[in-house]
């Protein structure tokens, strides 16, 4: 076996101060933003290393310490034209805090003058409100609530707020961490001058991420542990096309210049045309096509655009239901949707259904249900695609056919809905927890979700798709 990748075996690496905080060490950040604080280092405009803070209890930290925080990133696609296979070992990570185990050291980083951004993807689920976190926890549960105490410590030193952008795939995210982290303020007691501190000297960006990360290439990491001469268990391929929307103020691009490395980073003062379109377009279909494709027994992205029902169901969804609810020229729209279709085909990568399918309900919120409301109202009726993939993702979290990956709090609920079949959807559309309304009121949804569950559990999400495309 090869020797593991780390500073020992593999001394000749930079080090740099650390300049940001990072909540989430996951695949994606690691491929994202870490991968873009290696190319600013390389080309000396930036000189500076994230600490990754993690959310939860049990992560990677254990597995980052054992490698130095060195991983590689592996880039496999078509990109402008040309076939990309590359990979690079990343430097960018300084070291990992468990705040459940060391949450003094999780603290003392808001001693540090050099840390001035905070970054952060804790999934759509992350950014949200835990009734049960207090001012004394150490740590509270909630990211924002971790946050709110970073901060206020920071506060009580009289030093200088950060820049704060999350990643999060939620509307306006910065906006919302911050309303989040104003009512622990409130709740905890911390103070009007925290608030106004909060205010004054933070900035919290809204931000835009787009990035396929498929993760850890397990079908080929014994081949790539011989080709690249080590082993390394961190390793994560990603497709070479990036984009990164911030919506900040001017000055945001001399302190953070991403852009300076030829990077597709776009500061902006207004990303709501560029979320509309990403969201719906690219990551709705990957919403769209887990549950229904994880009951058929297809296993990737890839299957999925090969196999001609499927695919079919991609390109009609994007088309028929998904373009025509954003407010932008038609040709401009369905162009995207192509270059995404085409993306979604990469050979190069293995973006499996289940790593998509985490946190799915949060997702669908997010990335579904606004054009599924917004269709009813505009066209009397329920968008056919969309109504059919709902059905089935509430049907997958039944459990008993595929493995459910989300919060206790979630499954606790559908378990609870399930136990009785007979109203099971009328009491899942009614969890305004879930959905942050009442679904039962649209019209025709709760007989449509009726009729689509029960077709996908006697004639499968193939005969049911059959129908439709």
């Amino acid at each position: 076996m090869s020797q593991q990748l780390s500073k020992s075996t593999y001394p000749d690496f930079p080090s740099y101060s650390e300049r940001i905080i990072q909540f989430g060490g996951g695949n994606f950040m690691r491929a994202f933003v870490d991968w873009q604080l290696q190319q600013m280092n390389g080309q000396g405009l930036f000189l500076g290393s994230a600490v990754v803070v993690q959310p939860t209890e049990h992560g990677l930290g254990g597995l980052m310490a054992k490698q130095d925080c060195l991983y590689t990133v592996l880039l496999n696609g078509i990109f402008q034209g040309e076939p990309v296979s590359s990979h690079e070992i990343v430097t960018s990570v300084s070291r990992v805090i468990n705040p459940y185990t060391q949450y003094d050291d999780y603290l003392a980083l808001a001693e540090d003058d050099g840390l001035e951004f905070i970054t952060s993807n804790t999934t759509e689920a992350g950014i949200s409100y835990h009734a049960g976190d207090q001012s004394g926890d150490m740590p509270p549960q909630s990211f924002p609530g971790k946050l709110t105490a970073l901060l206020f410590r920071r506060f009580e030193l009289k030093k200088k707020g950060f820049v704060i952008i999350p990643c999060e795939l939620i509307d306006r995210n910065g906006e919302k961490l911050k309303q989040l982290v104003q009512q622990y303020a409130q709740d905890w007691q911390l103070g009007e001058a925290f608030s106004t501190w909060l205010d004054e000297e933070n900035t919290f960006c809204c931000s835009l991420v787009d990035r396929i990360v498929p993760g850890y290439p397990r079908n080929t990491a014994k081949e790539l542990e011989i080709e690249l001469g080590y082993l390394d268990e961190l390793m994560v391929t990603a497709e070479p096309y990036l984009l990164w929307v911030i919506e900040g103020p001017d000055w945001m691009s001399e302190r953070l210049p991403l852009h300076k490395t030829g990077l597709n980073v776009i500061f902006t003062d207004d990303m709501t045309t560029y979320r509309e379109r990403k969201v719906h377009l690219l990551n709705g279909p990957h919403t769209a096509m887990v549950p229904l494709g994880l009951l058929a027994g297809l296993e990737t992205v890839e299957e999925i655009m090969q196999d001609e029902c499927f695919s079919r169901f991609v390109q009609e969804i994007m088309e028929n239901e998904l373009a025509p609810m954003l407010d932008m020229p038609r040709e401009n729209v369905l162009s995207y949707a192509k270059d995404i279709q085409e993306r979604f085909k990469n050979p190069y990568i293995r973006h499996e259904l289940t790593s998509i399918s985490l946190n799915s309900i949060s997702k669908f919120k997010a990335r579904l249900l606004p054009v599924l409301l917004r269709y009813q109202r505009v066209k009397g009726e329920l968008p056919p695609l969309i109504s059919l993939s709902f059905a089935a993702l509430l049907l997958s979290y039944r459990g008993d056919r595929l493995i459910r990956q989300d919060v206790p709090e979630v499954l606790a609920i559908f378990d609870k809905a399930w136990g009785v079949p007979s109203s099971f959807v009328i009491t899942i559309l009614k969890e305004e927890r879930l959905w942050g309304e009442d679904l039962s009121a649209v019209p025709h949804l709760v007989q449509v979700i009726g009729e689509h569950i029960h077709q996908l559990d006697h004639a499968g999400s193939r005969a049911a798709l059959q129908q439709r495309v």
